[in-house]
């Protein structure tokens, strides 16, 4: 919210104050991470500043390296596999949550969101553990479910809160129309909720692409991800190529974030235009 025009001066002051103090601590934040997109065009083979000169030999090296395209291809099976699951199983859960008021409600709401709450590395154990009895452990399979159950609380996040101010009397209108439940559900409901389908597919995307944890515990040798193989990287020697990736990343995470805020905007213009598709 902005300033008011009949704002006092005391006003004035302390609302650029407190605007100046979020902008220093998030450029104090964020500014160290973008340090490494000029050091992604070092002609050198350090990293180090100043820059001996200005090269795209790291990007021509990643791009030609046969680790590093089936690390990335690795990731986007993996993530894109596991986004699908996410989508559709937090979906439903979202929805026959929604509906439904028990006493129950707030502890399996809880038991779905435990993924974000449990330290990764007890998660990653307790997961090696029980793929490795039933066969799952070293396969794709396997990461992509491993994958999925962190994703899902992303999905189911972002659906109940667009479902929070949901009429349900649309629905009952479509079945008073003849519309199956199933009709209803795609032409009534999913058009309203979709930007945060949508939100929870991007984040849960995010979040399987950047796992390591669970990647370290489950994936065979050969099963390198793109996190994974940075991790390598860095361990083995720390070049340049590492920089030229984590550039990549950086913007993908930003086209990513930016499609997030579009998505959010739609949904927003769609609760207050009350739109639903003929």
């Amino acid at each position: 919210m902005g300033l008011p025009h009949h704002a006092s001066a005391e006003d004035r002051f302390w609302y650029f104050l407190s605007r100046g103090i979020c902008f220093a601590v998030l450029g104090f934040l964020v500014l160290p991470i973008f340090v490494i997109i000029p050091m992604s065009f070092t002609a050198g083979n350090l990293l180090v500043f100043p820059l001996p000169g200005l090269s795209l030999r790291w990007y021509q090296n990643i791009l030609n390296g046969d680790a590093w395209i089936d690390a990335a291809k690795n990731s986007l099976f993996i993530g894109l596999s596991s986004t699908a699951l996410a989508m559709a199983l937090g979906t439903l859960a979202a929805t026959g949550l929604s509906r439904m008021n028990f006493a129950l409600k707030p502890a399996i709401i809880g038991f779905i969101l435990s993924p974000l709450l449990i330290p990764i590395v007890i998660t990653a154990v307790g997961m090696y553990f029980h793929f490795a009895d039933i066969g799952l452990s070293g396969t794709y399979l396997g990461l992509i479910l491993a994958h999925t159950v962190l994703a899902v609380p992303f999905v189911v996040i972002t659906v109940l809160a667009s479902l929070e101010g949901f009429d349900n009397n649309l629905l009952r209108a479509a079945a008073t129309l003849g519309a199956p439940p199933l009709t209803a559900f795609r032409r009534v409901t999913m058009p309203i909720i979709f930007p945060g389908i949508a939100s929870g597919g991007l984040f849960a995307f995010v979040t399987s692409f950047d796992e390591i944890v669970v990647t370290l515990f489950l994936a065979a040798p050969t099963q390198r991800t793109l996190p994974r193989q940075i991790l390598s990287g860095v361990r083995e020697y720390v070049s340049p190529g590492i920089a030229a990736v984590a550039t990549l990343l950086i913007i993908l995470s930003a086209l990513l974030l930016l499609t997030v805020q579009l998505l959010e905007r739609r949904g927003r213009r769609l609760a207050g235009s009350g739109h639903i598709r003929s």
